[in-house]
């Protein structure tokens, strides 16, 4: 029980697990008065080496003094932070504030002296970056905005730690010692550092789970049956190439199970456990958990149930499950998991349900269900798939996708990903990981419980105010291949993991049947490819027939993906027959070694054998290389492989990689080209992504004070949404003009509105019930003088009621144009988002809205134009004359910067905005100011708190 501090309350947000350099993890939380011996234990263990670079002098121990300065702190002036394991102290940081003297001072002065100890042991971990993350959110947070630090000149560890954090620096030498002074504020590379100790350590954690040099599995029966027995039995079936051990406490000692050593606890094992896989029921894994964490175990997977898919009970069980496995610095996967598989031959890991585990492959696969998961398991070996590496996390307690993410990024065994997901737990970090990873290598992701609006038990997800189809449209922005079937996903992964990806949307048809042909031609139409016109090779083509088309095909360059169909043959009594599968299948093979770097695909209709004879090993030439065919991740920017993987599993053979994938319907094969066409085109455009445009006229700092203004002159904490004078006039300071239109309560308000303003004049309704429904009829056009005017006036009133509800107004006529509407929103979850669409039933009724996340880039905002189905509407459609897009495009860069350079701005409407042949303007504006949501991505690094 924490005691509160001299002037603040215990800072219980500051409190955080995070996951080490070398994938453990611990708990960083201020230090109290309680702490005394504690600390007095951690310096016990301090070398005198680290104590003299700590003080700059021998220091064996501290005083009462020492003790009571270094455990009282107002967590104002003075704060220090411990980082923990197992309860105990291994690392501690505190700042004090101090003038421009050096002397110890209070606010406004906004600089402090900052200083670590590592305990010996525990150096090398990342234990000092990570506290440096926490203790500068902390500093600024209390208002600091500058770190000093006086380090002597062989304490190295410790200068690197500072000069590597990324910060902006002053360094100094002075009476022997070096002295850094750095700002607080986060900068691309500091956040760049950050981002990638966080992909490092979070990939070790996981390699933890997939590479162990051990495991026990916990639960063993002492007879056949049950789940700990399976486990056992599956990993030895597999060939686990580390050391196994059955753990039950009913063994009696120095026995075995199915030949595998069995024990009463992990304790009583001589040798280090690396990973325990426990299977007990729920009330008795706290017992194994605590044996495993006093054995020092690195990481735990378990299947037990009984968790927070059964309840309140089993949700706060789930919280203490991992809070306990916190506390010795150990991840867990589950509760409630199928398990992990890892085909590499080094490790031969099935640590899981799955009696059979795939073949090696280069497809990486994770799922959050465990029955989805077994489907997919067997739909990917019935299709002559194989994997990498599986994962699937259950309740995903701990860990998540985005942990297997980060492992997979720099995994030289994985080529695609195929993701299941029920749920995204950080919508925001998913989306940053996911386009990374997508730079390197196919992500295929199917979401499951999309409309539902319920998250599956046990699974703890931020609020999203955003719709399924816009988290779907953010994902293709990250370069997320997203499907909406597990059929969809595997028929995409079976593409990108054995072929090229296409150079562009052109396919060349060819094959036994004509009118199977024209159903792949319609469905490469539907899917926004280019067929070029079937190729009909009658159902008498033989299997060297299928050879010479195909090469053909290949080396035409008006093509850049081929799709083979094929049927039975008919013979002349009308009987069918199949061609031998290995005949064609050689043939198509054949064809394809004379230009590797075309996708091929194969369509067949009761061809029995073809799909597997097809997905075999097979070359992509005479004189292939050993090592990677050019599948789909072979152009990816080359990684460098991290620092955990010591050693990598020999290659896959050519043979082993380049399979001609093979499906027994055209729509699916074409939808999997779709994908891959639309995949390699994001990462053509990737290369060149743009830049958020920087606008001269832009008044950034007198929008932030009328801001800061407006949020003071309303004490709603929620916010408010801002009267028109003031939205017009702070979207003016971002050079969006707003055209102006003045309230009409009565017909002679109206006419005097329209002298001042000009004929001809619109006259509109602002009542919320008929405010931009034109169809509607509450809207009235082009009003070229005083008579239409106080007509069209008569007519609203007596069609829709008295001014005083309608709230009439009249505004100056716009250019002829398509109406558009742009909005911006935060979202608790996902983020700043841009929207635009057409204005009226497009948008609100057909749901034909584009998205992007914001900041958008010159090139996002041409493909966010571009991106909706009503597009063409704007470019010429039908002999119409195109609009003005790259003024729309320029509106859509300037509500992006207002949004992203003030968090307070937390809403945006724009409607309607018209577009005419020659600039824009925007009719109605709606802006919503509100104290700026938390941003848990621009903070140090944490884990889920629990």
């Amino acid at each position: 029980m924490q005691t509160p501090s001299d002037r603040h309350a215990y800072p219980s947000h500051w409190e955080a697990d995070v996951v080490l350099r070398d994938g453990g993890t611990a708990r960083i939380r201020p230090i109290t008065a309680e702490d005394a011996d504690r600390l007095v234990s951690f310096y016990e263990q301090v070398s005198d080496e680290s104590k003299y670079y700590r003080f700059f002098a021998p220091y064996p121990r501290l005083s009462a003094k020492d003790v009571h300065r270094f455990t009282h702190h107002d967590q104002v002036d003075r704060v220090g932070l411990a980082a923990t394991v197992s309860g105990e102290f291994i690392a501690t940081v505190r700042f004090d504030r101090i003038d421009s003297r050096g002397m110890s001072a209070s606010a406004p002065a906004d600089q402090a002296e900052v200083a670590f100890l590592v305990q010996d042991a525990h150096q090398g971990r990342g234990v000092a970056s990570t506290l440096l993350e926490h203790i500068a959110a902390v500093a600024r947070e209390r208002g600091i905005r500058r770190f000093v630090a006086e380090v002597l000149p062989a304490n190295t560890k410790m200068i690197k730690v500072f000069t590597d954090a990324g910060y902006q620096q002053k360094r100094s030498f002075e009476d022997g010692v070096v002295r850094l002074e750095f700002d607080l504020e986060p900068t691309d590379r500091s956040l760049a550092v950050q981002y990638a100790r966080e992909q490092r350590a979070e990939a070790r954690s996981v390699q933890r789970l997939l590479t162990p040099g051990s495991v026990a599995v916990i639960g063993v029966g002492r007879t056949p049956g049950g789940v700990g027995r399976s486990v056992l039995r599956n990993l030895r079936d597999a060939g686990f190439t580390g050391r196994l051990y059955a753990v039950n406490s009913a063994f009696e000692e120095e026995t075995e199970v199915d030949g595998v050593p069995a024990y009463r606890s992990v304790r009583d094992i001589e040798e280090p456990v690396e990973l325990a896989v426990v299977t007990v029921p729920a009330e008795r894994v706290p017992r194994a958990v605590d044996e495993c964490g006093e054995r020092g175990v690195l990481g735990l997977v378990v299947i037990s149930a009984g968790y927070a898919e059964s309840g309140p009970e089993g949700r706060e069980r789930q919280r203490e499950l991992v809070r306990q496995a916190r506390s010795y610095g150990t991840r867990i996967l589950g509760p409630n998991a199928f398990g992990v598989i890892n085909t590499s031959p080094e490790v031969r890991l099935n640590a899981s349900l799955a009696p059979h585990p795939p073949e090696r492959g280069r497809i990486g696969l994770f799922t959050q269900s465990g029955a989805i998961g077994i489907a997919l398991l067997s739909g990917l070996h019935r299709r002559g798939a194989g994997l990498s590496t599986f994962v699937s996390a259950g309740n995903r307690a701990d860990v998540s996708g985005n942990d297997v993410l980060q492992y997979w990024y720099e995994d030289p065994d994985t080529d695609v990903a195929l993701m299941y997901l029920e749920s995204i737990g950080n919508p925001r970090k998913f989306t940053r990981l996911a386009r990374r990873a997508a730079t390197a290598k196919p992500l295929v992701v199917v979401q499951g419980a999309k409309h539902s609006g319920i998250s599956p038990t046990g699974h703890a997800v931020q609020a999203t105010r955003l719709p399924h189809a816009t988290v779907s449209a953010l994902l293709r922005q990250a370069g997320v291949i997203r499907v909406d079937t597990v059929t969809e996903m595997v028929d995409a992964g079976l593409l990108l993991a054995g072929q090229p990806l296409p150079s562009g949307p052109r396919v060349a048809i060819l094959g036994n049947s004509e009118s199977l042909g024209l159903l792949t031609y319609d469905a490469c139409v539907a899917d926004g490819l280019r067929p070029l016109p079937p190729r009909d090779l009658t159902t008498g083509a033989t299997p060297g027939d299928f050879r010479a088309a195909l090469a053909e095909a290949l080396s035409d360059h008006a093509c850049d993906a081929v799709i083979v169909t094929a049927i039975p043959w008919v013979q002349e009594d009308g009987a069918t027959e199949s061609p031998e599968a290995e005949a064609l299948a050689t043939a198509l093979r054949a064809a394809a070694e004379g230009c590797p770097a075309k996708p091929v695909l194969v369509v067949h209709v009761e061809l029995g054998g073809l799909a597997e004879v097809l997905s075999a090993a097979t070359r992509t030439g005479p004189n292939a290389p050993t090592g990677r065919v050019p599948t789909a991740a072979a152009t990816a920017p080359a990684a460098t492989a991290p620092e955990a993987h010591a050693t990598q599993s020999e290659p896959l053979s050519p043979a082993q990689q380049y399979r001609i994938p093979a499906y027994p319907a055209a729509e699916r094969a074409v939808r999997a080209l779709a994908e891959a066409v639309k995949y390699a085109q994001w990462r053509r455009e990737g290369k060149e992504p743009g830049k958020v445009h920087e606008y001269d006229d832009i008044d950034e700092s007198g929008a932030a004070d009328r801001i800061a203004e407006l949020l003071r002159a309303d004490d709603d904490p929620r916010g408010a949404t801002l009267a028109e004078a003031d939205a017009s006039e702070l979207l003016g300071r971002y050079g969006i003009d707003v055209r102006h239109a003045l309230p009409a309560p009565d017909p002679d308000a109206a006419v005097e509105a329209a002298r001042t303003l000009g004929y001809p004049v619109a006259l509109k309704t602002t009542a919320p019930h008929l405010r931009h429904r034109a169809d509607l009829g509450g809207v009235r056009l082009d009003l070229a003088d005083e008579e239409q005017l106080r007509r069209a006036y008569a007519e609203l009133t007596e069609a829709f009621g008295k001014p005083a509800e309608l709230r009439p107004v009249v505004q100056a006529m716009a250019p002829r144009g398509v109406d558009t509407v742009v909005r911006a929103v935060i979202d608790p979850a996902a983020g700043a988002v841009l929207s635009f669409g057409l204005a009226g039933a497009p948008s609100e009724l057909l749901g034909d809205t584009g998205h992007r996340l914001i900041p958008v880039t010159e090139r996002e905002a041409g493909s966010l134009v571009r991106s909706i189905r009503t597009a063409p509407l704007l470019f010429g459609w039908r002999g119409s004359a195109p609009v003005d897009t790259p003024a729309l495009e320029e509106l859509l860069q300037r509500v992006s910067r207002l949004v992203d350079d003030h968090p307070e701005v937390v809403g945006v409407s724009l409607e309607p905005v018209v577009v005419a042949q020659r600039g824009l303007s925007v009719l109605g504006a709606s802006v919503r100011l509100a104290p700026p949501p938390a941003r848990n991505d621009l903070g140090p690094r944490t884990l889920p708190g629990y």
